[in-house]
């Protein structure tokens, strides 16, 4: 007989199981399918009062495309992902997602932040089916399955642990099937084990469905192993855009063609 994981899960879920496990060597790592939607900043400012963050961007992100965005503190990532999740509106340009300018959250857009955020007075499924709407334990329940926390739907965030509990906020962002996922140094505070366990967690997901996803971090390691595409700001402006070798490549590189990425993206900065 099936389990109830099982029979609840839907297609794009259908794997999920194995993506804790780290691709073998003799196994291809496929490309993800393209389901996301494009991003274009187009002549993007964005000035707090006197100050000028961002400075007259141009930008396509293509349609699930993996970009990581790196930069020192001040130097405009937050603003960057606030303006495409609609949270902030910029002071002159134009930010478009699948051609239709953001003038609010996009409903094709979910965001996770650096820290989880979880109710406590609410169950962990309560907590990834916080919109509720037909059949919500349901759907949160799949998403639980696909971050593999099914099991622990019926507990109280308190006792979870910090990996578990950016585990249910990723559920979360990816209950409602976003076509753009937005990630805020989601995983800074994390221990260095569990900070590449969910690295592999995201990516997995991220093959698997497809979506467009933007994470900004201070790590050049994290951008490193994660990204497709690394953006690097400096003073408002883009310093760095660079294409990242294919994952497969990256784990047959040496130690020191990896430390020379990593030396690239970090003089950017």
């Amino acid at each position: 007989m099936s389990s109830r994981a099982e029979l609840l899960r839907p297609a794009p879920f259908a794997t999920s199981h194995r993506l804790h496990a780290e691709p073998t060597e003799e196994a291809p790592v496929s490309s993800p399918a393209r389901s996301g939607l494009p991003i274009e900043l187009r002549g993007v400012s964005k000035a707090f009062g006197q100050r000028e963050v961002l400075k007259g961007l141009d930008l396509t992100i293509e349609a699930g495309e993996f970009v990581v965005v790196v930069g020192r503190s001040g130097g405009g990532k937050s603003t960057l992902l606030r303006l495409v999740a609609g949270l902030d509106r910029p002071s002159a340009g134009v930010v478009a997602i699948n051609d239709q300018e953001v003038a609010g959250p996009p409903l094709a857009a979910r965001m996770m932040f650096q820290d989880a955020r979880l109710l406590p007075w609410q169950s962990v499924v309560a907590n990834v089916g916080i919109a509720r709407g037909p059949e919500w334990r349901r759907h949160a329940l799949e998403a639980l399955d696909a971050v593999g926390l099914a099991e622990r739907a019926d507990d109280w965030p308190r006792i979870l642990s910090g990996g578990q509990s950016q585990r249910v906020a990723l559920a979360r962002a990816l209950v409602s099937r976003p076509s753009v996922l937005l990630l805020d140094e989601p995983f800074g505070a994390l221990d260095a084990l569990t900070r590449a366990e969910m690295h592999k967690l995201l990516e997995g997901l991220w093959r698997q469905l497809g979506f467009t996803a933007i994470l900004i971090t201070h790590d050049v390691a994290e951008a490193a192993a994660l990204a497709e595409r690394v953006l690097a700001l400096r003073e408002g402006t883009i310093a760095l855009d660079l294409a990242i070798p294919h994952r497969k490549q990256r784990r047959a590189a040496t130690e020191t063609e990896l430390a020379a990425l990593r030396a690239r993206i970090l003089a950017a900065v």
